[in-house]
This record gives structure tokens, sequence and C-alpha cells, in this order.
């Protein structure tokens, strides 16, 4: 019955549009398919599926078992960046030069190409600008940040085909759950500057409206800890 809900929900909405109409007519003065039905109706059953995600305290080792790989120098540069940064997989295998102001140390991530559509500047730690350095030395400094022996952006599946044949069992969008649960026990940071730094949409239309401050200096601060922290510097 179960995995008949959607289909239950969506016969109530069609009749309760129904009703609606009949009751605004003066033919009915209620609406059998409001509250109390569904009240009855089956719940869904389904779990929410999570990320595989590593304890915190061994996302260090999980660095420094891929940084002792023969693999595409490349493909763990940007392995790196994603752990240094907490940000999404597509987010930085599609890193762009243009994007990066090392010399400010700052990464501004277009609205285009971020999941909530909004514009993202990420500090980069001093771990994470010495990193990209050695990206640029190996190549041109031109395009992608992250390419392939053919010059080509890295596939949506090179990290995590990278961390699953070297042992690490997790998914690159783990890595963001590490570093948020690192945030919340290991240090006295407020919510809302860890999950800006996630680049999370917080609050009401109107309360983004009224808080025009992206905590960037204090998520630079964030953001220098955790690097710290994972790379034991």
């Amino acid at each position: 019955m179960n995995g008949k809900k959607n289909i239950a929900v969506k016969v109530r909405q069609r009749i309760g549009a129904v009703m609606k109409w009949a009751i605004a007519q003066g033919f009915r003065a209620d609406d059998p398919t409001g509250a109390a039905l569904t009240a009855v109706l089956p719940k869904s059953g389904q779990r929410t599926q999570h990320h595989r995600a590593l304890p915190f305290a061994e996302v260090g080792n999980a660095t420094a078992i891929v940084r002792a790989t023969n693999a595409w120098p490349a493909t763990k540069m940007a392995f790196e960046l994603l752990v240094l940064t907490a940000c999404r997989s597509s987010e930085v295998r599609l890193a762009d030069w243009t994007e990066f102001k090392l010399d400010e140390a700052i990464w501004t991530i277009p609205e285009s190409r971020m999941k909530s559509g909004r514009e993202h500047r990420v500090p980069l730690s001093r771990q994470a600008v010495d990193l990209l350095l050695q990206a640029q030395a190996l190549g041109d400094g031109v395009g992608y940040v992250f390419k392939t022996p053919t010059g080509k952006t890295l596939s949506d599946t090179a990290i995590s085909k990278l961390l699953r044949e070297n042992g690490v069992a997790v998914v690159p969008h783990g890595f963001r759950s590490s570093f948020r649960d690192w945030a919340a026990d290991c240090t006295n940071v407020p919510r809302e500057i860890c999950e800006h730094a996630l680049a999370h949409v917080e609050g009401s239309a109107s309360e983004r409206a009224y808080r025009r401050t992206d905590y960037f200096e204090h998520r630079r601060a964030l953001m220098q800890q955790w690097a710290d922290y994972v790379l034991g510097s």
C-alpha cells in the first residue's frame, strides 16, 4: 500500500478541488478530503538515504592515502581541494582559472554553477592556495583547473572512482558532512557561518534580503582551521 501513496495523494487532490468548487457553489458544506483523510493515508515507508561520509577524525588519513597513490595528479588535487573547501564535486571538477584570485586567496563560483543559483565566494586556506599553485605549475593556467590527460574536464565519476579504488569507502559529497560534523563538534563557530561555508541558503526570502553579509572573514578563519586539522599543519 505504501507504493500507492503518491497515486492516493494525487487522487485526493483532484477530488479536493472538485469539493472546494462544490462548497463554493453551495452544493456541499464540507470537504471530505481534508485533514481527516490525510491522517489515515499510509506513510511512505521510505527512509532518507544519506551520503556515505567519514568521521571527521579519519579525513586526514583518507587524504594521505589518496596523496600516496599513483593516480592522475589532477584527480588527486581535485579531491584534496574538495576536502579543503567543503565544496561539491561538480563545483571543483568544473572550476575555471578565471574564478580564482590566488593573490587574495579567494575562489568565486558563479551562480550558474551553484546549486543554490547564488554566487558563492570561497575563502582559500594557505594549503588550498599552495595546492592550486601546484596545479597551475602542472598545466597552462588556462581553462579548467583540473584536466584529464587529453585536456578535457574530469568526469563526474573521477573522484568517486579514485576513492573506491583506494579503499576509501565514501562518496565525495560525504566530505561536506565530515566538515560540518567537525565544525559542530570541534569549534564554537555559529551555525549560520558553518551553513554559509557549505553555501546552504538559510532563512526566509525576507531574511535573506536584509542579510547582506556572507560572513567571509569568519569563514576564512574557519576554513583555515579545517585545513590545519585535516593536514596536521
